[in-house]
């Protein structure tokens, strides 16, 4: 069924994303502010440095906009997402399907954003979560991916994995949205630390960074009432090649940025999810090794090289110890 969609965000995915709908025939605005530098090239070019906009895609500075639509999808950095929340509140906006399509927790409140945005938006609003491996440059030249969409509301889901699933996106069906989030989020964590590896010349150690970080993970899902599966599927082991190992991802090259001591100027979403992941692992008694050393390297100026060698002379134990 043809949707009327109206994008928020005008960022690489954000633009990415209403380049994807309009693509597989709904009809789509992309929100951006007027102030942005991205928006205004959009508005000059159509264009960005990553695709190219069809003429059916509308560009809008004006959010009002967004009551002239059924379904909201929401792309801007994680630790944004409260404060539009609270100006979508005051627009009133009512019986919308908002799908957040951004990978992080809310660093003050340790929250997954379904739940700022649930806690802040008109009950009548369904919020689902748009999570798994991909990025913009492969989509657009027509290489396929599997992802996955979740949410609290089954029926939700569904109509959204039937309407937005095409040849160039598989989509499945969540079934765990606390697994889906802590994982997608977590994920960009474990690619910085890949992203140390790599700029140390230690790149044999990914496979596993790979397996210890996703029996982390399952642990701290557990420890929030998630099922510890779900970590295992698209939202966190599933996106390792496209955040550990592609030249595309801001957390890997942020983390090799860290190692080699040069300075990075983009969004790597990690960097702040690693501080929520960090207290919930305090607060619910899990042991997060790895989201502990790439928090003492950001956050400490720790030396990467001696977080190693800390997590190499940890106690010896078994491999899938609970």
């Amino acid at each position: 069924m043809k949707k009327k969609i109206f994008v928020i965000g005008c960022g690489r995915w954000g633009t990415f994303i209403a380049w994807y709908l309009d693509h597989i025939g709904h009809d789509v605005s992309l929100y951006g502010r007027e102030s942005s530098k991205n928006m205004q090239r959009l508005m000059t070019e159509r264009a960005n440095e990553y695709l190219k906009l069809t003429d059916s895609i509308k560009l809008t500075t004006d959010i009002t906009k967004i009551h002239e639509c059924d379904t909201v999808i929401v792309s801007i950095g994680s630790q944004k997402l409260r404060e539009l929340m609270m100006q979508l509140k005051d627009l009133d906006v009512k019986n919308k399907t908002f799908v957040l399509c951004m990978k992080g927790i809310e660093i003050e409140t340790g929250k997954r954003l379904s739940e700022v945005a649930s806690e802040i938006l008109d009950k009548s609003n369904k919020i689902a979560v748009w999570l798994g491996p991909g990025h913009v440059q492969e989509f657009y030249r027509g290489v396929p991916n599997c992802m996955v969409i979740d949410s609290e509301h089954e029926e939700t889901r569904n109509e959204l994995v039937d309407s937005f699933s095409s040849d160039l996106i598989r989509f499945y069906y969540g079934n765990d949205i606390i697994g889906n989030e802590i994982g997608g989020a977590a994920k960009n964590v474990i690619g910085i630390a890949a992203g140390i590896l790599e700029g140390r010349d230690l790149s044999s150690l990914k496979g596993a960074l790979m397996s210890r970080g996703t029996r982390e993970i399952g642990r701290l899902i557990t420890a929030l009432g998630g099922n510890e599966q779900t970590v295992y599927g698209l939202c966190h082991l599933g996106d390792y090649e496209a955040t550990l190992f592609s030249p595309h991802s801001h957390n890997l090259t942020y983390g090799k940025c860290i190692a080699e001591g040069k300075p990075f100027d983009k969004l790597a979403e990690g960097y702040y999810t690693v501080e929520a992941l960090c207290r919930m692992g305090k607060e619910h008694s899990v042991d997060l090794p790895i989201c502990n050393a790439v928090h003492n390297v950001i956050y400490e100026n720790h030396d990467p090289m001696a977080e190693m060698k800390a997590l190499f002379e940890r106690s010896i134990k078994d491999e899938f110890w609970v």
